[in-house]
């Protein structure tokens, strides 16, 4: 009798070690594969670069680089209400991270960056200390890159172009003349034919009568939009361009000294960007422009 009962037991003891090891493997098998840490490049200082996909491509921004920070697709903005701010939880960094917009500072001369704890950061002083109080043209070009994520939207500026030669003539009363002679490769308008009418001389100060130089792609449409002012001592210039291969659109501002080199520019800003790629586990493919 105590044998079978003996029997009985070690077997319930068995069955019970085997429904253990079960529960366990079915455990193990619920949980979430853990995931290798994300790779940052990072520069002499060992200081993380801003990841994430602009528009087509995964990119490695250089540490340093950046005006202000990068702004991710769904973060709220500047303004947004803080109780919103506080409840918003960004996804996880990672290279595929869809990047809204961010600004650098380009250097026209040589088609260099910005970057802190870099010479150029010293450069950049240097020059704001010395040209802008004398009025001299300062040979940096404030930069904005947005990503382009809407399918719908054109990558053009046809309508802005149409509204804005509407809004002149609407709200100041100018008819925008399309000048005979390109300027720069650049079709140019000028506000009233480029003569203010109050003096019958070309403008002189007037943020009202901008100076309009557009680009047109093969199939007719406008990608590079350039406004440039009467509005200080050294004029200045608003251009942006769209480039389809990355669905990105760009703004630069300048002085208007500068805008002899539109295409330049536009070229240099996307060799800078073709700089930072990297692939999907963040290898750069290249050497980074303006790593510190």
């Amino acid at each position: 009798m105590k044998s079978g009962y003996k029997k009985i037991l070690l077997i319930v003891v068995l069955l019970w070690q085997v429904l253990l090891l079960a529960g366990c493997d079915y455990y193990v098998s619920e949980q979430p594969a853990q995931q290798a840490p994300l790779f940052y490049n990072r520069d002499s200082r060992g200081r993380a670069d801003t990841i994430g996909k602009l528009g087509t491509y995964s990119i490695s921004i250089p540490a340093g680089v950046i005006d202000g920070w990068a702004r991710y697709m769904g973060d709220p903005g500047d303004f947004a209400d803080p109780k919103i701010k506080a409840r918003y939880q960004r996804p996880p960094e990672s290279y595929d991270l869809p990047i809204e917009s961010f600004g650098f500072q380009y250097r026209i001369t040589d088609g260099d960056v910005y970057t802190s704890f870099r010479k150029t950061e010293e450069d950049y002083r240097r020059d704001n200390e010395t040209l802008i109080p004398y009025g001299k043209p300062f040979p940096w070009a404030g930069v904005i890159i947005y990503g382009e994520y809407d399918a719908a939207t054109p990558l053009n500026f046809n309508f802005t172009v149409q509204n804005e030669f509407k809004l002149a003539k609407e709200i100041t009363h100018f008819d925008y003349i399309q000048q005979e002679q390109p300027l720069y490769g650049l079709t140019v308008y000028r506000a009233n034919n480029g003569i203010d009418p109050k003096t019958g001389e070309p403008w002189k100060w007037d943020d009202n009568a901008k100076d309009i130089f557009i680009k047109k792609d093969q199939t007719g449409n406008i990608k590079t939009y350039i406004k440039c002012e009467f509005t200080h001592h050294i004029d200045s210039c608003d251009h942006m361009f769209y480039n389809d291969d990355w669905h990105i659109r760009v703004w630069i501002g300048y002085s208007r000294t500068y805008l002899p080199q539109w295409q330049e520019m536009e070229n240099n800003i996307i060799k800078i960007l073709d700089s930072w790629r990297v692939t999907g586990e963040g290898k750069l493919l290249g050497k980074q422009i303006g790593k510190a």
